[in-house]
């Protein structure tokens, strides 16, 4: 039957002589906030770490192997732009769809 008041940091509820009402301020809530997501947080991750460990199976890649997914091929749809008038080696790369705005 308590009703919190989250603008005001107040809770209210019914008392035997009355309401009682009990209140904060901005930087407690926000310690307690604080402190009770890192404690869910914690409680959370310590019970789902097992279970991923449990499915999951350890890949080791190979560094010098060379994929066609870690080479960066640009398409049609860009265009190198120098950046360094002294440097034309220098360059970035932008996509030539882009609207005027």
């Amino acid at each position: 039957m308590a009703i919190p008041n989250y603008t005001y940091l107040k809770l209210e509820m019914p008392g035997s002589n009355g309401i009682i009402t009990v209140g904060s301020t901005f930087s407690y809530a926000f310690t307690c906030n604080h402190e009770n997501f890192e404690l869910t947080t914690a409680v959370v991750n310590s019970a789902k770490l097992p279970q991923l460990r449990e499915s999951s199976t350890p890949v080791v890649l190979d560094c010098n192997k060379s994929t066609s997914l870690a080479a960066f091929r640009p398409n049609e749809e860009t265009k190198a732009v120098g950046i360094d008038p002294t440097n034309p080696t220098k360059t970035v790369r932008i996509g030539t769809q882009l609207p005027a705005k």
